[in-house]
């Protein structure tokens, strides 16, 4: 039996560990095949590693504004190399450190004194995202954790959160569906307003990301006959952050590769 581990991040965005750690990794986890889904960016595709036998399906996660709070957009099989992409994913990356910055204003208005470039120091890249900042604040001992930094401050909706990634759900789909892309939705419990999937499906959602560390079984049931209600593939990951979340391991979660194969061969059927 193989498996595959979709959801996993490196230090290009906000995991810890490189890419070359992160195939390693899933090697001594039996994982056959993985996704790098970097936040906003595909520099680690860019970054030379050896695959060590393991089957890597090109992947991204694109973060939407919605609402006051955030939808995130896989995009699986996308074509890494398009300029246009690369230009669109740098202005995503801009907005990022934009947002940034305004919620560091946010926090310095509650009595955290804390600027962007102590975080983009921190994060050692540009494409900065919550989870460096919640570190941050944890090691400065403003917080006790960085979990404890969302539930206090940035969580959606808190008082220091700030959207403005520049992408609507809608925008996010279509991009990865103009980068030759299977656009599926992550994480989908923590979607504010459940309704809206169907509205999402209209606009070209492919898939559900049904396994995922955080879902419950009565979850994983009922995105699992969503799933089917809508025609929808099914994708799974560990969302994997290295030691930025050490509690979630590569491999933690996963999916049989009969379900990659049913995601590569929508692929070909869709952009043949």
């Amino acid at each position: 039996m193989q498996y595959a581990d979709l959801h996993i991040h490196t230090n290009f965005s906000d995991g810890t560990f490189r890419p070359a750690e992160v195939v390693l990794l899933a090697k001594k986890s039996a994982i056959d095949c993985i996704s790098i889904t970097d936040h906003d960016t595909l520099k680690a595709y860019a970054s030379f590693f050896p695959a060590e036998g393991i089957e890597i399906i090109p992947g991204i996660e694109l973060s939407a504004d919605i609402d006051n709070s955030e939808a995130h957009i896989l995009g699986y099989g996308i074509e890494t190399k398009e300029r246009w992409l690369q230009e669109k994913l740098a202005e995503l990356c801009e907005n990022r450190l934009k947002r940034m910055d305004e919620m560091c204003r946010k926090l310095n208005v509650l009595g955290i004194p804390v600027k962007v470039d102590e975080v983009l120091a921190f994060a050692g890249n540009s494409c900065v995202g919550r989870l460096h900042l919640a570190r941050l604040l944890a090691k400065k001992g403003f917080v006790l954790s960085p979990q404890a930094a969302f539930n206090k401050y940035i969580a959606d909706g808190g008082p220091a959160y700030v959207s403005k990634f520049g992408l609507k759900p809608r925008e996010a789909i279509r991009l990865i569906l103009e980068a030759k892309g299977i656009p599926v939705l992550a994480h989908p419990y923590s979607l504010a307003n459940q309704n809206l999937i169907p509205e999402f499906v209209k606009a070209g959602l492919m898939g559900l990301e049904v396994f995922y560390p955080e879902h419950r079984p009565s979850q994983i049931e009922y995105y699992q006959k969503l799933a089917k209600e809508y025609g929808l593939l099914i994708t799974g990951g560990s969302d994997c952050h290295g030691q930025a979340k050490p509690e979630i391991k590569i491999g933690m979660t996963k999916i049989p590769y009969t379900l990659v194969e049913k995601l590569k061969d929508a692929r070909r059927r869709k952009f043949a």
